[in-house]
């Protein structure tokens, strides 16, 4: 069916006529909301920040409180409202829109703008709009900043919404609700896969420790620093990015990014940069020394590629002798991550505390006799590499799944909202 087609059998000849979001329901500017005055209970709150890293489309529970002192200065979100995030260093999260189902009043803060649906929009609706690509060309008119990107509640308020039937609001509403139900059946099936995945990767992890869990008469624990030496990176800039010159891993990239092991770079910087830069060689295993949470600091990736590759300063290379594989995965265990939660600096910006993580024990399989030591640890590699392949590569498993869904998602809610405008309008 062909989108116009599919748009008349669902407006069944209703008009459909563009409103700004001002003119469909009140916007009210959120105030400040410090993560400080988070609480363990008390009124639910919603972080503007969280939007785009913890929520999906709506939500039934906050996973933030405040006390109810702090709730009184701050604005009220009433079920159904959208609470839309005003600013990010992303564009694409600008804009974002999380539909608030809970039973108790919640609250929010700064660069946040709660919309109130007025009785001719339902809130999901319009949150489902703001991930349609004509949306996010009309935000794109009033972003401002480079660094940081803001789009006003004012500016916000200007975006011109598509509002069928606009004479019959219970007609309205209506297509609308039959929009929302299609589009939740998506995401329905999506979030199932999701879930699935996350079982799966539970399922992994907890293989994969089984694996590299030893008796203590099967290996020898030897402290990194030992096994290895630890190379810091030398400093690089995102200004320093270029489409060909010399390639380079980013911290923040490695648990972003890359997996267990990779042998192309994403990135590259200046070639003149070439001399005052420091490099990961074949077979290294790259830590990340820097992250926003201690669940960040010390991810690993194995670098494979041919030649060697610049690496950030607020990143190590881990020079060895062993599986580099073996150690990346290692890396990742629960009982790694244990410990090396002791050798982190718990300031605003979490920093691996490099001396003494090197005093962090690694096993070694046989470790009187190299060969055969070596030969253990491929095994492992080879058994947790099909589980990974599983369970992580896009190309196969759930993964590939979610993707296709995702495309099929998308593909549809463009589908259900690319309202006609009238000829001669934006």
């Amino acid at each position: 069916m062909s989108q116009v087609d599919f748009l008349e059998k669902l407006l069944e000849g209703a008009e459909v006529e563009w409103k700004r979001l001002v003119e469909v329901g009140e916007l009210v500017r959120g105030n400040g909301l410090p993560k400080k005055d988070f609480t363990e209970s008390g009124v639910p709150a919603i972080h503007y920040g969280q939007i785009y890293t913890y929520y999906g489309l709506s939500t039934e529970e906050t996973i933030s409180f405040v006390s109810p002192k702090t709730a009184e200065r701050l604005k009220k979100v009433n079920t159904g409202d959208v609470v839309i995030t005003n600013t990010s260093e992303n564009f694409e999260d600008v804009g974002k829109a999380l539909v608030y189902l809970g039973e108790q009043q919640a609250v929010t803060g700064g660069h946040a703008t709660i919309f109130k649906p007025g009785g001719i929009i339902l809130g999901k609706y319009f949150a489902y709009y703001t991930q349609s690509p004509r949306f996010e060309n009309e935000k794109r008119k009033y972003a401002k900043g480079a660094k940081v990107i803001d789009v006003s509640a004012t500016d916000m308020a200007k975006i011109e919404i598509p509002i069928p039937c606009p004479s019959d609001p219970k007609r309205s509403l209506e297509i609308q609700a039959e929009i929302v139900r299609i589009l939740d059946t998506f995401t329905e099936l999506t979030t199932e896969l999701t879930t699935e995945l996350t079982a799966r990767k539970k399922q992994y992890n907890h293989y994969r420790d089984q694996l590299l869990t030893f008796e203590e008469d099967q290996v020898e624990w030897k402290p990194l620093g030992e096994v290895g030496e630890f190379i810091r990176g030398k400093r690089f800039t995102k200004k320093d990015y270029v489409e060909d010159g010399i390639r380079c891993i980013h911290y923040g990239e490695i648990y972003t990014r890359y997996g267990v092991s990779t042998e192309e770079a994403h990135s590259q910087v200046r070639m003149e940069m070439e001399s005052s830069l420091r490099y990961a060689e074949p077979g290294d295993v790259i830590l990340a020394g820097v992250g926003e949470t201690v669940e960040e600091v010390g991810k690993a990736v194995a670098w494979l590629g041919n030649g060697n590759v610049a690496i950030h300063d607020d990143s190590y290379a881990f020079r060895h002798s062993m599986n580099p594989k073996f150690i990346s995965y290692y890396l990742q265990t629960a009982k790694f991550n244990t410990e090396k939660e002791q050798h982190v600096s718990r300031g605003k910006v979490k920093r691996l505390l490099i001396k003494g993580v090197s005093k962090v024990g690694i096993p070694i399989p046989y470790p009187n006799d190299p060969d055969k030591s070596l030969a253990e640890q491929s095994r492992i590699v080879a058994i947790l590499d099909k589980f990974d392949a599983l369970t992580h590569s896009i190309s196969e498993g759930l993964p590939r799944e979610i993707e296709l869904r995702q495309k099929q998602y998308e593909y549809y809610r463009d589908q259900l909202l690319n309202f006609p405008k009238p000829e001669g309008v934006a």
